[in-house]
């Protein structure tokens, strides 16, 4: 091992942990996490007790979408924040928003300005005015925005989201910053970031929603009118990678790629299947437990933690919210835990392959819909064949999915998903949908009007249908009720029993745009279905329970191609899909471009207008761009390791090789392990020279000749698979070259140091 590895790692192991309190009351008692929940966060209760009630009510109704804030409670909201800001030790603002850079954003102006007084002199004093809340000036720019802003025209503006609650993060020195959760939108008012997109596509949900919902429950029918809203809900299961920050720092690509660009596996990693759900390392645990302390003042309402499949691999989990909310939480979700892992020694990795041939990382989208009576719409109840309300929303995700799937491949496409996507319990490139088998059986019966057939299960399980009970034979274990549905971790969209779970989201991506498309082709569907419902009923004046039943029917065939309950990695599902008229599309920029083509355009432009066509084409040009530049700096950061820490190691050892079969011939020993050694090493060097100046040279046709669109295809067929096989040359060095000429931390060290 190289001096330089060593002493790392010594560091490493040898680093003491750090030890945060848990708060306890003055009585010394250790506080409820429930009493520290939102204690940094300005909540409707905080501003309702703060303001006049005539004052508080406006700003009711301008939450709900009734009327605009005036200036005077405008200047009234701003006052009472900031004065609870400031006596928790708030010295700044800022509008923090959501660029298309899988990020957010924040710039930090302080409470603290200057008032002139009688004598000329000016005086310092603590101000925050209603506009300074409303909004803010981000440089439009410096920002991803697809053309739309060029530098002589950069104003952009931040405005505050009223529906997502301000929040306070504490800094060094004691201080704290208030947050103003913001949209970002450009001078002409198109949407530069990803959140305004989002509340467009979840208003369009909730219309969508509550004409379908009104048209199956009229008040003649039921007692109670129907809902007047329905929201997106979304809970976003985070996973991620911890490694030591000693470490990471002696790899230059994962400091500047978040993936290791070369690398082979230790003998032993995730084959055992021993370390999911596995007891979690101190130091993870003490970064897990300081996390949550921050996140649960914040009002994240985490949940779960656990070991994942692949060595220093990990999740956590929250209750699900309102969308925008939930989006909002998980991104700051991942900024805690980047500065929490710091003080800790750790680095985390969100990128979704960071290690070659184990478990990548995805951000699961557990999705539902929810009525303003809190009935969740997609929960099947114990009957779900006679559950006409959830079988007709049921339907219409399934449209939805069928008729987008090449839209929803787009949302989580990018250059640092395709390597996760098809292998390692990562869902294919081939968008379906999995419902298990008594949903399919429900369906199944409905489109071939026959009663639901008998399950033939184990003679230890009694079962029936609309909800299943487990006898496990053991009279000191009780009866257990299993789920409507198994699971299965090849489905890139799957029924969880209650919602749907988008297992590709990318877990290095914001959830909003996957989340905005299928809420758009979700409102669609669900306009559909409702089109349909009036022209079944005709004359009557609302669907009978058969005119729903037949339009589920008609939903139920013309979707059935999505559904698919097997093993997503076979190549048997491959042909199958192409024969159902499944999209198969491997290549990210292929996929980016399915948002202008013809009916996924009109769906996002025109038939639930979420985007103007200058910001869907500029989403388009952004996502191409931005998949060039990756794969550049991606190329260009292997070319470097490869100069600078692989070619000085092998030739290096070679030359060791060289020497010492010299010597061994000298003395009449013939040198036959170190002229095999020496074969190996060569033509592995030669292999790495020969495909390292394609590469080079592919990296400099690309500067030159290819940019945004044209460069991404480039990046895509040219650069890409020749980076793959400079790798397989340099990796099998790595297992040749003697340890202490290989200056880069391995796997080894990396995946089983925590």
């Amino acid at each position: 091992m190289s001096q330089e590895r060593k002493s790392t790692l010594l560091e490493a192991v040898n680093r003491p942990g750090r030890t945060v309190p848990f708060p306890r009351s003055e009585s010394g008692k250790a506080l409820y996490p429930s009493e520290i929940y939102n204690e940094y966060v300005f909540t409707t209760k905080d501003i309702s007790k703060a303001l006049p009630k005539p004052v508080f009510a406006e700003f009711l109704k301008q939450k709900r979408g009734h009327q605009n804030l005036s200036k005077a409670t405008a200047d009234a909201i701003s006052h009472a924040v900031r004065v609870w800001a400031m006596d928790r030790g708030a010295t700044h603002f800022t509008h923090w928003f959501q660029p298309q850079t899988d990020s957010t954003a924040e710039k930090h102006d302080s409470f603290l300005t200057f008032q002139s007084t009688l004598g000329g002199e000016y005086a310092a004093i603590d101000a925050f005015s209603g506009s300074q809340l409303l909004q803010s000036e981000p440089d439009a720019s410096s920002f991803p925005s697809g053309g739309m802003r060029s530098t002589f025209e950069a104003r952009g503006y931040t405005v505050w989201d009223t529906c997502s609650p301000m929040f306070i993060q504490p800094g060094p020195n004691g201080t704290k910053v208030l947050y103003i959760p913001s949209v970002y939108i450009s001078y002409n008012g198109e949407a530069l970031d990803e959140k305004t997109p989002l509340l467009r596509s979840c208003a369009a949900v909730s219309k969508a929603s509550v004409e379908l919902l009104s048209l199956i429950s009229p008040r003649s029918v039921t007692s109670q009118s129907p809902a007047a809203q329905v929201t997106t809900t979304l809970g976003t299961e985070q996973e991620f990678f911890l490694i030591d920050r000693g470490l990471y720092s002696l790899r230059p690509d994962l400091k500047i790629c978040g993936r290791t660009l070369l690398g082979n596996l230790p003998p032993r990693h995730q084959q055992l299947e021993d370390h999911y759900f596995g007891n979690m390392p101190s130091r993870v645990l003490a970064v897990m437990s300081e996390m949550e302390l921050e996140l649960y003042r914040l009002g994240v309402p985490l949940k779960t933690r656990h070991n994942e499949v692949a060595p220093a691999q990990f999740e956590v989990a929250p209750i699900f919210e309102e969308a925008a909310v939930a989006v909002d939480h998980n991104l700051l979700t991942m900024e805690v835990l980047h500065k929490v892992a710091h003080r800790h020694g750790l680095k985390a990795l969100f990128h979704e392959k960071p290690f070659a041939g184990i478990n990548g990382s995805g951000k699961h989208c557990n999705w539902s819909l929810s009525t303003d009576r809190g009935e969740n719409l997609l929960d099947p109840s114990v009957k779900p064949e006679t559950n006409y309300r959830f079988l007709l929303f049921l339907v219409a995700v399934l449209n939805a999915v069928h008729k987008h799937a090449a839209v929803m491949l787009a949302s989580i496409s990018s250059a640092s998903n395709q390597h996760r996507l098809g292998a390692h319990e990562a869902p294919p490139a081939i968008v379906s949908i999995f419902l298990g088998t008594q949903l399919n059986e429900v369906l199944d019966s409905i489109e071939e009007k026959r009663p639901i057939r008998n399950f033939s299960v184990p003679q230890f399980q009694t079962v029936k249908l609309g909800g299943t009970v487990l006898d496990l034979k053991v009279s000191t274990l009780p009866h257990i009720e299993r789920d409507l549905t198994d699971r299965n971790r090849t489905s890139p969209f799957a029924f969880t029993g209650n919602k749907f779970e988008f297992r590709a989201v990318g877990s290095k991506q914001s959830p909003s745009f996957p989340v905005t498309l299928l809420n758009c082709a979700v409102a669609d569907s669900l306009r559909e279905v409702t089109a349909a419902l009036i022209e079944a009923k005709g004359d009557k004046e609302f669907p009978s329970t058969q005119d729903q039943l037949n339009v589920v029917r008609d939903f139920v065939i013309k979707s059935k191609p999505i559904r698919f309950e097997g093993d997503g990695y076979s190549s048997d599902w491959v042909e199958a899909a192409k024969k159902r008229s499944l999209p198969n599309i491997l290549s990210a920029p292929e996929a980016f471009g399915e948002l202008l083509k013809g009916p996924h355009k009109e769906l996002l432009t025109k038939r639930v207008p979420i985007f103007s066509e200058p910001e869907l084409n500029s989403r388009y040009h952004i996502m191409m761009e931005r998949y060039e530049k990756d794969m550049l700096v991606e190329s260009k950061t292997l070319a470097l390791l490869v100069h600078s820490h692989v070619l000085p190691a092998a030739f290096e050892y070679r030359r060791l090789l060289g020497e010492s079969a010299v010597a061994l011939k000298a003395v009449s020993v013939t040198p036959t392990a170190e002229i095999n050694l020496l074969e190996q090493t060569s033509a592995h060097l030669a292999g790495v020279s020969e495909k390292l100046k394609q590469l080079e040279d592919a990296i400099a046709n690309l500067e030159e000749g290819g940019h945004g669109v044209k460069g991404a295809f480039i990046a895509h067929d040219v650069v890409y698979p020749l980076m793959d096989e400079v790798r397989t040359h340099v990796d099998a060095l790595e297992a040749i070259v003697g340890d202490k000429f290989w200056t880069l931390p391995k796997y080894t060290e990396l995946l089983l140091t925590v």
